[in-house]
């Protein structure tokens, strides 16, 4: 269903720092833009007045985000899953717990419970022809009317086509635009709420932050989050 799970295996043990590398220009770590990513979906689950009590980290890797969608959006229950095995194993070592559970994709049967999907810079490495497919299981693994956070890098923003050719593992990357994942989406079965775009600013320019929530509607924030929603029926 996406990039053969070997591709990442090979990176597993290395990934933090490949993908420190890449971020440096930026001035923050992996970590920043995870907790900021996170924090963003926390604030939109707000606005809906709607809480994500079980959740799925789609395309977890070695898990850095999965316990950060446990503690910021208060969930009871978060559910990596992946491609990879060895990325699988990091996350079990290090983030395994009562609340915390991981799986591979291809032992994954959709469950039609969860709240909450999320998702980040995953798609680009699907191959285009396995996207609908990848976008099926998701839908498949939400409740009626749950919701899917979609992440991914903007090909719009010069700054992070540049962090990705500086990337070892985005060799194979493909950007998806804002357009085009909208429209997967749609394709998909999914209703699209809200489209925004996040990190504007590298750290040198961090006094200018507080003006991201107002320019969020402006394409050109370094990531893209679109929120889209399962029927109810």
């Amino acid at each position: 269903m996406t990039t053969p799970a070997p591709y990442f295996d090979d990176y597993s043990e290395n990934y933090d720092a490949a993908l420190a590398e890449s971020l440096a220009v930026t001035g923050e770590d992996k970590d920043f833009f995870a907790r900021g990513r996170v924090s963003w979906v926390s604030k939109c689950l707000k606005d809906l007045q709607v809480r994500a009590l079980d959740a799925m980290d789609f395309g977890c890797g070695i898990g850095s985000t999965t316990p950060h969608l446990l503690h910021i959006l208060k969930a009871d229950s978060v559910l990596g899953v992946d491609v990879s095995r060895r990325c699988l194993e990091l996350a079990e070592q290090k983030w395994g717990c009562a609340q915390i559970k991981f799986a591979s994709l291809d032992e994954y049967q959709p469950s039609g419970k969860l709240d909450l999907v999320y998702t980040s810079g995953v798609f680009h490495h699907i191959p285009k022809d396995r996207r609908l497919q990848a976008l099926d299981l998701v839908l498949r693994a939400l409740r009626p009317g749950g919701l899917f956070a979609f992440w991914e890098n903007n090909p719009l923003n010069p700054g992070t086509r540049y962090v990705m050719s500086q990337c070892e593992f985005d060799k194979d990357a493909m950007p998806l635009t804002p357009f085009l994942a909208r429209r997967l989406l749609k394709a998909s079965g999914f209703e699209v709420v809200q489209t925004d775009y996040l990190f504007f600013f590298p750290r040198q320019l961090r006094w200018f932050r507080s003006l991201e929530p107002a320019l969020s509607r402006i394409p050109f924030g370094g990531q893209y989050h679109v929120l889209c929603r399962k029927s109810l029926t």
